[in-house]
C-alpha cells in the first residue's frame, strides 16, 4: 500500500485489513502459506500522518521495494493532489506497475494512477464526487460513476473510502475462493457485494437551481410536495405557461425534462421517509407521489440500481439503533 501525507487512513487501513483478516483465517484453518503479507510504504520510511491526523508507519522507503510484486495499492485521500503533480512517485509507479501481478487505487487514488498514464484507454472509477473530474482532466479514461469498483484487466479502481474494501474482497475471493471471502465479509460485518451503486450515497438526484425566479420558487415548490399532481399540465398552469413553451423552458434550465425531474425529487423524498421512518412502502409511495409499491420499486431502481427495501437496510436507524447507539 503506498502512503502520502494527508492520505485517508480508512483507504489505506481498510484494503489491509480485508487481506489480514483472510491471513488470519487461513492461518486456524492450517492454510498459513497460503496468506497474504501486508506492508504499507511511503517516499521515506517512519510516521505518515494522514488527513485525519493520525499517523501511519511506513515500513519502508518505496526506493527499497524490489522485486515482483502480487498487489500493488494506492490510496486517495486530501493529499492526492500533490502526489499527483510529484514527479518521483509517478516515475516510481511506472517502473513499478510492470513488476507487480495488479495495481489498484482506492477512492481518489486514481488520479494518482491517472497521472502516471495506467490508466489510458482503461474503463475506472473513483469517489462520485470525483468521477466528473477524473473524466475531464482524463478523457482517455472511461470513467463509470455509479460502480462500487471496476476491474479492468491488471487494474483495479474503487468508489470512495469503504468501497476499497469491496473491491479488496473481491481480490480475495478471487486468489482464495469465495467461502473465505464470505468469511471476512462476515468478520468484519459488510457486504460481501454490496447492493446497488455509488448512486445511493452521493447527492447527485439535488438539480441545480435555474435561473428564472419563478421556476425556482416551483422548484422548491416541487420537493415540498410530492404527493401533489406534478404533471406537465398543472406544473405549466402554475407557470402561467402552455405546456409545450413550459417544458422547453424547464428543460433548458435544469437540463433535464419535468418528468424526469419530478421523479428524482420524488425518488429523494422516498428515500428521506425510509431513512427516517418505520412506513410500510404502500405508505411511502403515497407520500412521496408515487401512488404504489411498484412504481416507487421501478423508480428506486432506475435512479439509484437498488430496491427500496435493500436502501432502507443498509440507511435506516431503527429506534432500537438509536437507543443502543
Amino acid at each position: 500500500m503506498l502512503a502520502y501525507p494527508a492520505a485517508q487512513i480508512l483507504d489505506v487501513t481498510g484494503p489491509l485489513e480485508v487481506f489480514a483478516i483472510a491471513t488470519r483465517l487461513l492461518a486456524r484453518a492450517g492454510r498459513s502459506d497460503q496468506g497474504y503479507a501486508v506492508e504499507v510504504v511511503a517516499a521515506e520510511p517512519g510516521p505518515v500522518a494522514m488527513s485525519s491526523g493520525i499517523e501511519v508507519v511506513a515500513a519502508r522507503a518505496r526506493r527499497d521495494v524490489r522485486g515482483r510484486l502480487d498487489t500493488l495499492i494506492v490510496a486517495g485521500g486530501e493529499g492526492v493532489r500533490d502526489v499527483a503533480r510529484d514527479a518521483a512517485t509517478l516515475a516510481w509507479l511506472r517502473r513499478t506497475a510492470p513488476r507487480a501481478r495488479r495495481v489498484a487505487s482506492v477512492c481518489t487514488g486514481a488520479f494518482v494512477l491517472a497521472a502516471a498514464g495506467l490508466l489510458e484507454g482503461r474503463r475506472a472509477t473513483t469517489h462520485w464526487a470525483s468521477c466528473a473530474a477524473l473524466a475531464r482532466r482524463h478523457p482517455g479514461i472511461r470513467v463509470e460513476p455509479d460502480r462500487i469498483y471496476v476491474r479492468d484487466g491488471p487494474i483495479s479502481t474503487s468508489a470512495g473510502v469503504t468501497a476499497g474494501m469491496d473491491l479488496a474482497l473481491a481480490l480475495v475471493e478471487e486468489d482464495l475462493g469465495g467461502a473465505l471471502a464470505r468469511d471476512v465479509a462476515r468478520t468484519m460485518v459488510i457486504f460481501l457485494r454490496r447492493p446497488g451503486g455509488q448512486s445511493q450515497f452521493s447527492a447527485q438526484l439535488e438539480s441545480p437551481l435555474a435561473e428564472r425566479p419563478s421556476l425556482r420558487e416551483l422548484q422548491s415548490w416541487i420537493h415540498e410536495h410530492p404527493e401533489a399532481d406534478l404533471g406537465v399540465e398543472e406544473l405549466a398552469r402554475r407557470m402561467a405557461m402552455s405546456p409545450r413553451h413550459f417544458a422547453r423552458v424547464f428543460t433548458r434550465e435544469l437540463g433535464t425534462p419535468p418528468a424526469r425531474y419530478v421523479e428524482r425529487a420524488r425518488v429523494e423524498a422516498a428515500r428521506t421517509w425510509l431513512e427516517g421512518s418505520g412506513a410500510g412502502l404502500e405508505e411511502v409511495a403515497a407520500a412521496s407521489g408515487f401512488g404504489s409499491a411498484e412504481t416507487l420499486r421501478r423508480a428506486f431502481r432506475r435512479q439509484l440500481g437498488v430496491a427500496p427495501s435493500a436502501y432502507r437496510d443498509g440507511f435506516a436507524r431503527t429506534s432500537a439503533q438509536e437507543e443502543s447507539a
